[in-house]
């Protein structure tokens, strides 16, 4: 069995700090690059609904293929892989930035960007992992998820300041947001390197099974598929209560959640002290709780918008703001899966592979989702929608309910 030799780095070491500047990096640059996209496919390509609905295959297929491509760069460290990852989003987003190609060429590069996205997401959270001591896992998770929320909410500040006072826009030659965005992405390789050359004489990983499927790991692929639902709900439904139903505009949903970011800055490293506090398996209640209460509250405020119950002016738009926040805020507690994978890992080398796994089975519950969800809405009612997704949501509590945790924790 391949084995890994973990450094204990404790403290902030400049390991750390460079792991930290590569996180920051990733989170300005994503800002740039994924947050805008939809008024980029809109200004550019004057995109129509049909064409909105083609854009997300090559979007989230490679979220799918994921598991795959790290299988065939098993000969690789994570963290050389996720060098490999950021040269693919430099050259995905710097085409995009520089030209303005035809729509199935820009589908081409739109594809290798968000393959060299999606590669580094299981990875960021496995070299996280790697550098930290177990005993303070939680809450130094904790602290990475709450830097790179800070910096998100930053980038969006920004992105949003630039486009409202027209510094940026998509309909000129050069998308000056992805060349910035390509420009952060190649800082974050140069840290990356960094970071590869201080731990060459002790690499992080000395080999790696290049596919894990265990009985053991049975429970994380449950909660995976169910945060596939979750995340989908979350990403598409949630702000269409408050886009379709409340008639808002872009500006207000980019308002939310540079406030749900804020929040997060410091939600989220205390709910890595409290994973290390009360443990995984209290917190595995809280994340199921989260997403029951969450997706009630939406069912009840849309059901009572379409009805008439709500008005749409005033407190009840307030209320709706608050969900979509909360919601937000409740999708932050998937680092409590990714600690629990490491805790119950049967050799540590099984992270990463497991960890893309994850990530695959999430996009193509996603992907499947996003089309039953859309049926569900027109059919029946947003609020049956939400009020399935928190019936759904109950499988979360059985989990939480079988989870069995190793003598050690």
């Amino acid at each position: 069995m391949n084995r890994i030799e973990k450094p204990t780095i404790e403290k902030t070491t400049p390991e750390l700090k460079l792991y930290l500047t590569a996180l920051a990096l990733t989170a300005l640059a994503l800002s740039f690059t994924s947050d805008p996209i939809s008024n980029y496919f809109k200004d550019a390509y004057k995109a129509t609904a049909y064409q909105r609905g083609l854009i997300e295959f090559p979007r989230e297929l490679p979220g799918v293929l994921t598991t795959f491509v790290i299988a065939l760069l098993a000969g690789f460290s994570d963290i050389r892989i996720a060098i490999i990852a950021q040269g693919l989003g430099i050259v995905g987003i710097t085409v995009l930035g520089l030209s303005t190609p035809s729509f199935s060429v820009m589908l081409v590069f739109l594809f290798v960007n968000s393959l060299g996205q999606h590669l580094f997401m299981p990875l960021q959270d496995s070299i996280g992992m790697n550098l930290v001591r177990k005993g303070k896992l939680g809450t130094r998770m904790g602290q990475f998820k709450g830097v790179t929320t800070a910096f998100q909410m930053i980038g969006a500040l920004v992105v949003f300041s630039c486009f409202r006072f027209g510094l940026f826009s998509f309909t000129t030659r050069i998308k000056w947001p992805f060349v910035v965005g390509a420009s952060l992405l190649s800082c974050v390789a140069v840290a990356l390197f960094a970071l590869d050359r201080r731990l060459r004489r002790e690499p992080v990983v000395h080999g790696r099974t290049r596919f894990v499927v265990r009985r053991e790991y049975s429970l994380y692929y449950v909660l995976v598929v169910m945060f596939g639902v979750q995340k989908q709900i979350m990403l598409v439904y949630g702000p269409w209560v408050i886009i379709d139903i409340l008639g808002k505009g872009a500006d207000t949903i980019a308002l939310l959640g540079i406030l749900g970011a804020f929040l997060g800055m410091f939600f989220i490293p205390a709910l890595g002290r409290w994973l290390d506090r009360f443990g995984i398996k209290t917190m595995l209640y809280a994340d199921a709780l989260s997403f029951i209460g969450v997706y009630l509250l939406y069912g009840l405020v849309s059901g009572g918008y379409v009805s008439g119950s709500l008005a749409t002016t005033g407190w009840p738009v307030v209320l709706a703001y608050a969900v979509f926040i909360f919601d937000r805020m409740s999708t932050q507690m998937g680092l409590i899966r990714t600690v629990y994978l490491r805790t119950i890992a049967v050799h540590p080398a099984d992270v990463t592979p497991t960890l893309s796994l994850g990530l695959s089975l999430d996009h193509v519950v996603s992907i499947a989702c996003a089309f039953a969800g859309g049926i569900v809405w027109t059919v029946a009612g947003p609020q049956w929608l939400f009020y399935l997704a928190a019936a759904l949501s109950l499988v979360n509590l059985w989990v939480a309910v079988r989870v069995k945790l190793p003598d050690t924790v």
